[in-house]
């Protein structure tokens, strides 16, 4: 009877764990000098990462639907806490810190979690910022940051693979902290699930998912940067600026619209992406982009599944070389990284959905 009753107070901790993946360190490939290590594998569906003040580390999910605070207490590059600040809601996958406060995307509306990492042990209720955003799930997932202009950005990504729906969707918007002053800033991104500021210029640079079901290496991914207000990237007429689109194309030009800085490949699922302003990578890392690449899920051999460095000499693009591989090997699929934060101490923490974790990118030589 007492072997029995351990059996099933195992099978309770059992069912009672989360689902998380396994975590293989060793097949990771960085450059010389460069370490990996785990900041945490108690994060489930880890998507956006948002930094607060006191060094908080905040987590969306998707189909988790919690948002995550993880702490280091111990300041050794290792979340010792991992607590759970919000439950439930429905794809959770943007947080941003703005002012002490947590702001939450979920799908049609965004909530804020207020002075936040005063109260990580018994968060504060949601409270509502705004409930007018479209509610397809479809590209309804929301990367989520505030910019130079203190404004809160917003994604409204494509509701399909390519359609035409005007200029309701296939946008990134901005409002007030408060939800009010909702105003478009750019159109024709199908669905941006990353974007970041260069410091100095405030210029707005972002990545976009190409549309499916055109092949297996048209369209790319796009690497783009925004110049104005109300700039047009092409979606859904054009893709990846020199491809018209079979369905919707007929009748406009590729010339009409911005093309990408860069092409990242098609289907390689480009999502975050930071600039690096650091000190503690090599110098040739200062000032470049880092982008998450979750990886492709319909083509015949697998493309992505891997972290990138595009570099940059002025607004063009010097080289685009992998910062992390080895995710996926022989077409199986282990971890897909989804965002990159790097942290004051100069390392840089990187999301991985399927892992259910979350990793810190150091360099010494």
């Amino acid at each position: 009877m007492r072997i029995w009753l351990l059996s099933l107070s195992a099978l309770l901790l059992l069912f009672a764990a989360p689902a998380f993946g396994e975590v293989h360190l060793d097949r990771l490939v960085l450059p010389k000098g460069f370490h990996i290590a785990v900041y945490s594998d108690q994060v489930q569906n880890a998507r956006e990462i948002a930094l607060g003040a006191k060094g908080t580390v905040f987590v969306g999910s998707m189909d988790a639907g919690k948002v995550y605070a993880l702490t280091d207490t111990q300041h050794d590059g290792h979340a010792d806490k991992v607590r759970v600040l919000a439950s439930g809601l429905e794809m959770p996958v943007g947080v941003a810190f703005h002012h002490g406060d947590l702001y939450i995307s979920a799908v049609s509306r965004i909530y804020v979690l207020r002075d936040i990492e005063n109260h990580l042990d018994d968060p504060p209720k949601l409270e509502l910022v705004t409930d007018k955003l479209p509610s397809e799930t479809h590209h309804g997932w929301r990367f989520i940051a505030f910019g130079p202009d203190g404004k809160l950005y917003v994604p409204i990504g494509a509701p399909c693979n390519v359609c035409d729906k005007g200029e309701a969707y296939a946008k990134i918007t901005r409002m007030n902290a408060d939800g009010s002053g909702a105003q478009d800033v750019a159109y024709g991104i199908r669905n941006t699930v990353g974007f970041d500021w260069r410091s100095g210029s405030h210029q707005l640079w972002f990545t976009d998912n190409g549309r499916d079901m055109m092949g297996d290496d048209i369209p790319s991914d796009e690497l783009n940067r925004l110049s104005h207000v109300g700039e047009h990237f092409g979606f859904p007429y054009c893709h990846e600026g020199d491809v018209l689109d079979p369905d919707f194309g007929k009748g406009h030009s590729c010339k009409d619209y911005t093309p990408p800085v860069l092409k990242l490949g098609a289907h390689v699922a480009s999502l975050g992406m930071r600039f690096y302003g650091g000190s503690l990578f090599p110098a040739g890392y200062k000032g470049a982009i880092l982008v998450a690449e979750h990886g492709s899920w319909n083509r015949s051999k697998k493309s992505g599944y891997r972290v990138m460095t595009v570099r940059l000499n002025g607004d063009k693009v010097a080289s685009y070389q992998p910062l992390i591989t080895g995710f996926e090997e022989n077409e199986q699929a282990w971890g897909r990284p989804v965002d990159v934060q790097p942290l004051p101490d100069g390392s840089v923490l990187v999301s991985d959905d399927l892992a259910g974790a979350v990793y810190r990118v150091t360099y010494k030589p």
